[in-house]
């Protein structure tokens, strides 16, 4: 049943931009399906391993610098060296963007897993400031506050098949719609394998899980190199999308609000950033519509701490609850119409009654 409901939303959005003639509205579901997949990057370690990091914009926009500079070339001096670098095609600019934000997330991961805690989301917050700091001041490369302008589209494919470039907001959408599903395939297959399984021991009690040999720095470093990967990879896009960049892209608001579509849609599960996303992604867009922007950013923050007072641990698991609840009260009901002899206890629990025959 899951599967085939997955099916049927992954359908129903691949026919959005058929019938969506709304070109801004078709903009918004591309911006929120990239902080969608950043939102999803950072559940692997909000929600699976625990560790919250307020820092994790840092790795989107190395990912978008680094897809952007690759693809626009550079040319930089350091210490008395000149580097001359010629652009490269889009597509290999975002896999090397994501393999760089995935470097850092292994020597941040290295560095901080040994603090945790409080301790890490220090290490973390100071991290996104350096990197932003460093785009501000290094001007000959990242051209400072003037921005980078000009970012080439994501073009697809190799000489001998053609090139595809995503000039459309339509192309756009189902690009970012597929890569959102294989991240969720690969996330999804991460979490059941046995490295999943030690990260989450880990979140739930470090010290029996250290008991039984998981190796902490190990596995909490291997969620942060594919957290890293996966937010540079969302970075890349973002920037070959809108197809310019600033120091604004390190924004704390951005972080914010990948922790708020985690924590809402359900942190450690497959499907809360999903749909904390598509909720807090197209809420202000159609509050906008209804409202001043003061009123529009007022509701925005009374829906969210409705969400959170309402529902603590987030959309999903109060929806996969009510429909555990649901059918295991008919289980119940079905057992107990077709042995007429037995009682429950209130704990699920057939109980005989004597002198007739138990179910």
């Amino acid at each position: 049943m899951r599967l085939i409901f997955s099916l049927l939303v992954v359908a129903f959005f691949a026919t959005v931009p058929l019938w969506l003639q709304d070109q801004y509205y078709l903009h918004t579901l591309v911006v929120t399906g990239i902080f969608m997949l950043a939102a999803m990057s950072l559940n692997l370690l909000l929600g699976y391993t625990g560790q919250l990091s307020l820092g994790h914009v840092a790795f989107f926009g190395i990912g978008a610098y680094v897809s952007a500079l690759t693809s626009l070339g550079f040319t930089v001096t350091i210490f008395g060296f000149t580097i001359v670098h010629e652009p490269w095609p889009a597509f290999v600019g975002l896999i090397l963007g994501a393999m760089v934000a995935g470097l850092c997330g292994y020597l941040i991961g290295k560095l901080a897993f040994r603090v945790r805690g409080a301790y890490f989301v220090i290490v973390t917050i100071s991290f996104a400031e350096v990197v932003r700091l460093v785009a501000l001041n290094w001007v000959e490369l990242t051209n400072g506050p003037l921005a980078l302008p000009g970012i080439p589209p994501l073009t697809l494919g190799f000489e001998w098949s053609g090139f595809v470039t995503l000039w459309g907001k339509s192309q756009n959408y189902y690009f970012i719609l597929a890569v959102i599903v294989l991240t969720y395939i690969l996330i999804r297959r991460l979490v059941h394998s046995p490295y999943g399984r030690a990260m989450i021991a880990l979140r739930e009690n470090e010290t029996l899980a250290v008991s039984v040999g998981i190796s902490v720095t190990k596995y909490l470093v291997l969620a942060a190199v594919f957290s890293g990967a996966l937010a540079g990879l969302a970075g890349g896009l973002y920037a070959h999308y809108i197809q310019i960049i600033d120091p604004m892209i390190f924004m704390f608001l951005n972080t914010v609000t990948m922790v708020i579509m985690v924590i809402t849609g359900g942190k450690g599960t497959l499907a809360g950033p999903v749909v904390g996303g598509l909720i807090f992604g197209i809420a202000p867009v159609i509050l906008r519509n209804y409202v001043g922007p003061e009123v529009q950013w007022i509701l925005y923050g009374v829906l969210m701490i409705l969400i959170v007072f309402v529902l603590p641990e987030g959309i999903v698991p109060a929806i996969e609850r009510w429909f555990n609840r649901g059918g295991t009260s008919r289980s119940r009901a079905g057992r107990g119409a077709s042995s007429g002899d037995s009682k429950n206890d209130g704990l699920g629990l057939a109980v005989s009654i004597p002198g007739k025959r138990s179910s």
